[in-house]
């Protein structure tokens, strides 16, 4: 077995673990940072996209409203590359009585969420394709949100502080010598070894997982229960700014534009399981006629692919364990010294994407306290290193890029049509993945993410991993495989429509045409 030294062990690769990977690296302790899959791969990456206002909450959850206004103009200034300042307007549609609404102004305020009601005719001007039978609309500071690239921002941050990264690692362990934590024990997924890390101190931060995490250092109790929700892409941006329905937040009251797609969102069930989360076939109706409320014709427009997240709530005894609905969206920092007896072990869940820094910030400074250390956060005034030249996401960047990059034809040759993927951000992506497999590169880049769903580029991009001796045939097969079934599973509760043509091609291409299903594969990977 394998051994390494550090101060701290945060465990969890979501946009809590990268917040705070960062948070510690930059206060100056040695960190590493585990996941058992990807960066973002889990809740973080199953996410409608939406950088709250804090409008969503005023009267729900005024707190947390008032914690999502804050971070959002600290993420604009500090994650600037990973967010488009869309907007946002909250909408009383035909289907909606006006109670909600008449209130809404005032929560706002008392919440310190900047809104403002503007008229029928300036929200049909800014989004045409909205229902002409809106009774009211108040504009709102939402914006867009790019997960990956935000935790993936934080990370790398965190690592030119001199944080360290251990993904595809796999915790099994977390050791203790009487009352005091003092080590982790991974097991690394693709290269089969284990590795122990001895540390001062164990973040938690699994999201629906941390309850088990937490049982491995025997803490038991530690209730976060999984809230999982469906979402649909939709295959071009219906709105330019978010557009949310004004009332009581319920299922299917979110449509939020993202890079060249929408993602209408989302419903909310207790999960048993935070691994599998269906996409039930009522839900994704349900979802369809949401957004024909807010915008007619939905229904029409092309849905390219399905998912399903699951939210970490922490267990409400004001509300029923089933109705995860009406759970509080706040941030729980559990301190298992003062519940278990437990030196050096902290939890944290709830939150949401949109207050990762905030959360951070919490739970390190829960840490400095129980250390002793007087070492203040700093995350709020320094951006992430790739938004430090100001650089802001906007719709059409990768097609100017493309356009005036001036670099030789085939580094420029595009791979992906839907996403503009060029042969040169795809090598990128697998410079800085060695072990990655088309899922990680997706994520960095969106490859296979348009309205083919991989039909075109999954072959190419798997041509070019073994061109550039990446991978043996044998494990480039067993790799295209493993893209195309991860597709597929977010397009069979979706088909109808143009989508369904769109996926009997790609069965032809695949199946008639490749015969993928019997190409000889080495190694297998977990699907994720």
């Amino acid at each position: 077995m394998k051994t390494m030294r550090t101060d701290v062990v945060v465990i969890g690769g979501g946009s809590t673990g990268a917040g705070v990977i960062r948070d510690v690296a930059m206060r100056g302790f040695d960190a590493v940072l585990i996941e058992r899959g990807d960066l973002a791969q889990g809740t973080s990456g199953r996410y409608h996209g939406l950088l709250h206002s804090g409008g969503r909450y005023v009267v729900s959850d005024p707190h947390s409203a008032t914690e999502c206004a804050e971070e959002n103009a600290i993420l604009k200034r500090i994650n600037a590359n990973a967010v488009e300042s869309s907007g946002g307007l909250f909408v009383v549609t035909p289907h909606d009585e006006e109670d909600y609404a008449d209130g809404f102004l005032a929560a706002a305020n008392a919440t310190k969420v900047p809104a403002a009601e503007i008229s029928i005719a300036e929200a049909l001007r800014r989004e045409p394709r909205l229902h002409p039978g809106i009774k009211r609309a108040f504009e709102v500071e939402d914006g867009t949100v790019d997960g990956w690239q935000m935790v993936w921002g934080a990370v790398r941050s965190a690592k030119a502080y001199g944080a360290k990264l251990l993904t595809y690692h796999r915790v099994t362990q977390i050791l203790r010598e009487n009352d005091q934590v003092s080590a982790v024990i991974a097991h690394d997924e693709r290269g089969g070894e284990d590795i122990m890390i001895e540390c001062r101190f164990v973040l938690n931060c699994g999201g629906p997982w941390a309850g088990k995490l937490a049982e491995m250092a025997d803490c038991h109790g530690v209730e976060v229960v999984p809230g999982a929700g469906i979402m649909i892409a939709m295959n071009h941006r219906l709105s330019q700014s978010v557009i949310n329905r004004c009332v009581y937040p319920a299922d299917g009251d979110i449509l939020v534009p993202v890079h060249p797609v929408c993602i209408i969102g989302t419903t909310d069930i207790r999960a048993e399981d935070p691994d599998d989360l269906p996409i039930p076939q009522l839900q994704v109706q349900q979802m369809l006629d949401a957004g024909e409320a807010m915008i007619p014709g939905f229904r029409k427009s092309r849905a390219i692919h399905a998912w399903a997240g699951a939210r970490p709530l922490v267990k409400d005894s004001r509300v029923s364990e089933s109705d995860t609905r009406h759970m509080g969206r706040g941030m729980s920092v559990v301190d298992h010294s003062q519940r278990d007896g437990l030196q050096g072990l902290l939890t944290i869940a709830g939150g949401k994407l949109t207050t990762y820094r905030l959360m951070a910030e919490r739970i390190v400074d829960h840490m400095c306290e129980q250390m002793g250390e007087s070492r203040p956060c700093r995350t709020a005034d320094e951006a992430v290193p790739a938004a430090e030249d100001g650089h802001t996401y906007a719709i059409g960047h990768r097609l100017d890029a493309v356009e005036h990059a001036g670099k030789s034809p085939t580094s420029q040759q595009i791979i992906c049509e839907c996403e503009l993927v060029t042969k040169q951000m795809l090598e990128k992506a697998m410079d800085d993945l060695p072990q990655g497999n088309l899922d990680d590169v997706r994520r960095q880049v969106r490859l296979g993410m348009g309205p083919c769903q991989g039909g075109f580029c999954s072959q190419r991009a798997t041509a070019i991993a073994h061109e550039r001796g990446d991978v043996d045939i044998e494990r480039a097969t067993g790799l295209l495989r493993l893209f195309l079934k991860n597709r597929w599973i977010g397009l069979w509760p979706i088909l109808y429509g143009g989508q369904v043509r769109q996926s009997a091609l790609d069965e032809w291409i695949h199946e008639g045409i490749l015969d993928v299903e019997h190409l000889p594969e080495g190694a297998k990977e977990v699907v994720r």
